[in-house]
Parts: structure tokens; C-alpha cells; sequence
């Protein structure tokens, strides 16, 4: 385009244009676009583009929409330079002459950068969000006002804490613009003192409310002390309101200081600043009362969608000026939230913030991938996975302080010693471990980005396996009496091998139950999903129960007894709980697939086959990346097909799984009374399966012979089974 003449945008009221912000030179020259454009829209009509004979579907879908503020980020806006905006009064030094209205400006700048903020967190770009402030943009100006100065030094050293974790963590691939701050001024000198001067002020208005508490009394008022403006009856509210935003800004620069310190030194101390940060939230949130009433004049539209707690608009602002920073590409359209739904998000972030904080590090794998999925379910946003990945992983270690072998090692029920083993060193346990660890970083994205990745991540546990396999057939196939060393190097092939197993086929399902998560399966695809669900599950199970078993094994030899008591083989043929809780599963998605498999198959509503793409397309479309990796062995489209072809309501009626999952429920609950996470579950599974039971029965008296029947499916308690619901039109 630099070789053609530049045409600058008419204005859409019909006046003259603005002069060109750019030049014209020797190679280009500006004139008037508008009767050009307005011939060509009286000659298209609805839905039709000019475009040349090599333009393509492609090209369609990059083209920008000349004059649509989505689109075209050279439309006409109200400044075209910081200096333009600053000369024309747009941010003034003090904002106001009279001192009142200064600090209610203020609080509204204030106001307004926190839903920036969160509209920041939430994936809008740094320029046209945070960055949107004048004053931020030239910091330098507001060191006459120490107030607005100190805030907008915190507010920039915050940014650059975040834009840092969220960097570190490497997460940012799924918001890609929220790390990217396109040359603003993110780095400031002297934003390592921004507490002092934070301090400095807050302990200035501190005096002043002690002073104004003091009025009333005998005590006379320091005679160094101004007042912050003018009306002494505002004097109190005003600096109540200050310093509960000046005090949260404190607090949760001090959350992100300490959440960031190696091995979670820093978590005990982080979670003292977020009390803090929540008792100044609420305090900011009651100071709005004050803050509408203290000026006659009244604001307009709905006070619940305004940016600041007085409903007034913020001074010093312009979204449009950094809409060419924000990135190669048309700028979005902001929108950003409201003050209250800022405050919201705040709040939310500091709670999930505590949550890591809270956690105990552990150092059993099994127990902190329960904790991560747990976590996962608040749907936490991306600074608070971020945080918690960096928790998770620093430099290599879990924690940053336990080496992976030798969390493998306890998680493979190994005994404490082998956990030194030189064969940590060998390539295939190296690369063992870094799929523990990107596993960890995996879960620790968003629900999207994380199925995606946890489905191409399979083959490389498959992969591993292999080569693990190969390696102690190698070294150990044709070994008939081997020494004391090779015998510990056998048992920690063993033990790894069966646990790489178990944690494929966990991962495995996390794939398949995001899904339900996701809302990628259709009413029609229910029967294969819960089919390969109820699949997976057998073999997780199988797994599981035979790592317990080992796990108990090495349990029982460290403790090296002599002799077993008819007791402890008693105990010792019972199922174990965490596989029972598994079983429970099995018979939800065995009942689940048979009873959907008879309503396809007798009732002719449920087999309307799409228009689109076949069955056996569907099959390979949710479940490609797992029969690539060969999960399980010997599963396929035909063997789904014989599995529920013959299924019908005479032989639904013989048998009812669902009868079986609830009694596992019941039976099992005791052994996770220490549990609460698993015990809430289990009460989950148990009302699924008595809802599905008494379904099934209605179903199977009367499905075949009432055709006003109908059956649908809700997920009312439980995220991913369903729960069948019989109505009559």
C-alpha cells in the first residue's frame, strides 16, 4: 500500500475532513473519499463488497471495513497523539481548581483504572484498557499532584508484576494479548519506591481523618495539616474513600510480591494482604453511598454500568488513543466493566489467590492432581492459573524443591531409597519427568486450551511407555539370577510402567469429561461418549487397582511383618475405596450408554442422523487423539457399533446399573468421610443413579407402547453424567 496514494476517512456527518495527522509527500497526496464512497454504496446492495478478481473467501475474512470503528483502526478519532489529548485539556494538572471536585475526580480515576484492570485480566488488550489513561501515559506530569502520582505508580508497578507472572507461567498463548504492551510505558525509573511514595500520602490522609475525628473534640488540629479540599463536611468521607482504595492497591501489590517468592515461602504473608485486599474491598463498595450523594448533581443511565462508584465519567481518559498500539491487527471493541462487576472480579481473583495460598504442598502426585482439577472447577481466571502454575513448577522441581523422579517414585509406591537411584539418569525417566511437569502446566490452563493440549499430550505417554518397555526387556528380559541392584532396577521398571499406565488413562478421561465441560457433544452423541467413557473407565480402574495393590505390597514389607493374621487377609480381599468410587463411575456410563443406545434403537426420534456427517465421522471426530495413541487397545467404531446395536427396553429392563452405582455410593460413602470433596461426588453419583433408575423403569414399561413420551437429558447434578428426565407432551 506505501507505493499507492492514501485517501484520508470522511467524516460521516457530511463536513470537511480533518486535516491528515500524516503529511502528504513527493509519492502520495490527500483528498476526499467521500462521493467515492457514497457512489459505491448507493450502487451495492445488502451484503455485497467491492472487490478485485483474485480476491477469495481468505482474503474476506482479513479485509478491514472502511469507517466500522471494529475495523479500521485510521477512523477519525477525537486526538491523534498523547500531546494532541494533553493540549487540548484532556487530562489537566491539578484536574480541577476547585480542590472538592479535584478529589472526586480522582476517586473516579481511580474507579475507572480498577475496571480497566479487570477488563485487562479478562483478555482486552494493556493499550486500550489500563493504558487508556492519560496520566499513566505521562506519568511524569502528575508528580505535582502526589495523590493521582502515587496511585498511577502502583497501578504501573502492578501491571508489570502481573505482565511478569503471566509471562513467566508461559500461559498467555490462550489471552495472546495480554502480555503484549506494544512499547507503552510499562517501565518506569523509581518503581521500586512506588510503596514508599503509596505510604507517604496514605499516611498523610490517615492524619487528616484523625484530625477531622478530632474536630469535635479539644484537640487542636496540627497546624502543618491541610485539609484535602475545601468542604469540611465532605472531609471524612473523602479521605475514608481514599484510603481504602489506596490501602487495597497496597495490599495486593504486596499478594503478587509475596505469591511470587521461591518454594511458597511467600504464601503465609500473601494470605494476610488478601484478608486485607477483601476488608478494603468492601469498605471501597460501601464508599459509594457517600460518593453519589455528595454532589447535587445527578448522573445519567443505570449507576450499576458505570466505571466509578459516583457515576460520573472519568477525566483522562481516551480508548481510542493506543487503538493503532494495540496490535497488527483491527482494534477490538473494548467494553469495559463496570465498577461493581470490577469489584466482583476482584474479589473472585483474591479468593481462588487463596485457595493456592491455602494449599499445603503436597508432595504426593495423586493428591495435588485432585487438588489442580478441584481448583479448576471455580473457573478461575488466567492471573490466578498462572500463579499457581509457577507454585507448581520452579526451575525443573516440583515446588521448585522435590526433583520429579522422586515424585514419580513415591507416586509409583517405591520404597523412600530408590528415590537417589542412579537410574533417575537414564533418558526415558529424564523424559518421564518432563511429562509429569508439563502435565502439571497443562491442567493449569483454561478448559479449551487444556482438552486440546491433553489430547496431542497422550501419544507422548504412549510413547513413553514404549520406550520404557523396551528398555527393561533389554536390560532385564534374559535375566535368570540377577544381584541385589538389578533387582531394585527391575522393581522401579516395574512399578513406573504400571503407573505410566494409570496416568494415561486418567489423563484419558480428563480429555473426554472436558468435554462435557466444553459443551462439545451433542444430545446424539451422548451413547458413544458415555460408550468410550464407560470403556476408559474399566481400564483406569484395572490400573488403579493394581497400583493400590503394589502400593500396599511395599507398605506392607517396610513394615516387615512375619506373619499375616486372618484379619489382615480379610482386609486385604475387600476392594479398595478409590476403586469402588471408580466402579461407580463404570456403572453410571455402562447404564447411561445402554439406556441411550434402546432409545436410539427402538424409538426412531433418537436416530435422526445429521445432515452434515455420518456417525462413524463423529466417532473419529471427538475420538481421533485417543485412538491414535491405541486408548484403549482395540476399540473402534465397530466394536462401539456391536456393543449397542442389539441393546433393547426387554433387556434394559433385566438388568438396571444404575441400581448398582447407587448401592456403591451408599456402601462406600463411610470411607470418604474425612473426604469432602469425594464425598460431595458421591452424593452427586448417588442422586444421578436414583434419578436414572426410576427412568429407566418408566421408559421400559412404557416407552415402546406411549408415543407422547418424551425423554431428554439435563445435567442438574452433575457436570458430566447426565441425568435422563421422562415427560409427556
Amino acid at each position: 500500500m506505501a507505493d499507492k496514494p492514501v485517501y484520508e476517512e470522511a467524516s460521516i456527518d457530511g463536513q470537511p475532513p480533518k486535516l491528515a495527522s500524516i503529511p502528504a509527500s513527493d509519492t502520495t497526496v490527500w483528498a476526499d473519499a467521500s462521493p467515492l464512497l457514497q457512489a459505491a454504496c448507493a450502487g451495492l446492495r445488502d451484503g455485497e463488497l467491492i472487490h478485485g478478481d483474485n480476491f477469495n473467501l481468505f482474503a474476506a475474512m482479513s479485509a478491514l471495513e472502511i469507517m466500522d470503528p471494529k475495523m479500521d483502526s485510521g477512523i477519525v478519532c477525537t486526538y491523534y497523539s498523547i500531546d494532541e489529548a494533553i493540549e487540548n485539556g484532556a487530562a489537566p494538572i491539578p484536574i480541577s481548581l476547585d480542590s472538592t471536585i479535584d478529589v472526586r475526580c480522582t476517586i473516579d480515576i481511580m474507579d475507572h483504572l480498577l475496571a480497566c484492570e479487570a477488563a485487562w485480566h479478562k483478555g482486552h488488550s494493556l493499550a486500550q484498557t489500563v493504558f487508556s489513561c492519560i496520566y499513566l501515559l505521562r506519568l511524569d506530569r502528575t508528580a505535582p499532584h502526589a495523590l493521582l502520582h502515587s496511585y498511577c505508580r502502583i497501578i504501573r508497578a502492578t501491571c508489570k508484576a502481573v505482565v511478569s507472572v503471566v509471562s513467566d507461567a508461559r500461559t498467555h498463548e490462550e489471552e495472546d494479548l495480554f502480555t503484549m504492551t506494544y512499547g507503552l510505558p510499562l517501565n518506569g525509573d523509581g518503581d521500586d519506591k512506588c510503596l514508599s511514595i503509596l505510604n507517604a500520602v496514605e499516611e498523610t490522609i490517615s492524619r487528616q481523618l484523625r484530625a477531622c475525628k478530632a474536630t469535635s473534640s479539644k484537640r487542636r488540629l496540627p497546624e502543618d495539616l491541610e485539609p484535602l479540599q475545601s468542604n469540611p463536611n465532605l472531609e471524612e468521607g473523602f479521605c475514608k474513600a481514599l484510603l481504602c482504595r489506596l490501602r487495597f492497591r497496597k495490599h495486593f501489590f504486596h499478594v503478587l510480591s509475596c505469591m511470587k517468592r521461591p518454594q511458597g515461602r511467600g504464601l503465609e504473608s500473601a494470605r494476610k494482604h488478601i484478608a486485607s485486599c477483601l476488608t478494603e474491598l468492601e469498605s471501597i463498595l460501601k464508599s459509594a453511598d457517600f460518593l453519589r450523594s455528595c454532589f447535587d448533581e445527578s448522573c445519567e443511565g443505570d449507576i450499576d454500568d458505570k466505571t466509578t462508584a459516583s457515576g460520573f465519567e472519568p477525566i483522562g481518559f481516551d480508548a481510542m488513543l493506543n487503538s493503532r498500539l494495540s496490535a497488527p491487527t483491527p482494534p477490538r471493541a473494548i467494553k469495559i466493566l463496570s465498577w461493581k462487576k470490577a469489584v466482583e472480579y476482584f474479589v473472585k481473583l483474591l479468593h481462588d489467590l487463596d485457595v493456592i495460598c491455602s494449599y499445603s504442598l503436597d508432595p504426593h502426585l495423586e493428591s495435588l492432581l485432585r487438588f489442580v482439577v478441584q481448583f479448576q472447577k471455580s473457573q478461575p481466571d488466567l492471573v490466578a492459573r498462572s500463579h499457581l502454575q509457577l507454585l507448581l513448577v520452579q526451575d525443573g522441581k516440583l515446588y521448585g524443591r522435590d526433583p520429579f523422579f522422586a515424585v514419580i517414585n513415591k507416586a509409583a509406591a517405591l520404597p523412600e531409597a530408590t528415590k537417589n537411584h542412579d537410574i533417575q539418569k537414564n533418558e526415558s525417566f529424564l523424559q518421564l519427568g518432563m511429562l509429569v511437569m508439563n502435565l502439571l502446566k497443562i491442567l493449569c490452563t483454561n478448559a479449551a486450551w487444556q482438552r486440546r493440549k491433553l489430547g496431542k499430550f497422550l501419544q507422548d505417554w504412549r510413547v513413553i511407555y514404549v520406550q520404557l518397555e523396551l528398555a527393561f526387556r533389554n536390560e532385564y528380559g534374559e535375566v535368570s539370577s540377577s544381584s541385589n541392584d538389578e533387582n531394585k532396577c527391575m522393581k522401579i521398571f516395574q512399578h513406573i510402567l504400571l503407573w505410566v499406565e494409570e496416568q494415561t488413562y486418567w489423563i484419558a478421561f480428563r480429555f473426554l469429561i472436558l468435554g462435557f465441560e466444553l459443551e462439545l457433544y451433542s444430545t446424539g452423541e451422548y451413547c458413544m461418549v458415555y460408550w468410550y467413557l464407560y470403556a476408559v473407565l474399566i481400564k483406569l480402574t484395572e490400573k488403579t487397582h493394581l497400583m493400590m495393590a503394589v502400593s500396599h505390597d511395599t507398605a506392607k514389607r517396610k513394615g516387615k511383618k512375619k506373619k499375616d493374621s486372618p484379619k489382615d487377609l480379610a482386609r486385604e480381599s475387600r476392594i479398595p475405596p478409590a476403586v469402588l468410587f471408580l466402579q461407580c463411575y463404570i456403572c453410571l456410563a455402562e447404564g447411561l450408554t445402554m439406556m441411550l443406545a434402546a432409545l436410539r434403537n427402538e424409538i426412531p426420534v433418537f436416530h435422526s442422523p445429521s445432515p452434515f456427517n455420518t456417525e462413524h465421522e463423529k466417532f473419529v471426530q471427538h475420538f481421533e487423539l485417543l485412538q491414535r495413541a491405541c486408548i484403549p487397545d482395540h476399540v473402534s467404531y465397530p466394536s462401539y457399533k456391536e456393543s449397542t446395536t442389539h441393546a433393547r427396553f426387554s433387556t434394559l429392563a433385566m438388568y438396571n446399573y444404575f441400581k448398582d452405582a447407587q448401592r456403591i455410593a451408599k456402601e462406600v460413602k463411610s470411607s470418604f468421610s474425612n473426604d469432602p470433596e469425594r464425598l460431595a461426588e458421591l452424593r452427586k453419583l448417588e442422586q444421578v443413579a436414583e434419578h436414572n433408575s426410576v427412568a429407566q423403569n418408566v421408559i421400559c414399561r412404557l416407552g415402546a407402547l406411549d408415543p407422547s413420551l418424551k425423554v431428554s437429558f439435563e445435567f442438574s447434578h452433575h457436570p458430566f453424567f447426565a441425568t435422563v428426565v421422562v415427560k409427556r407432551s
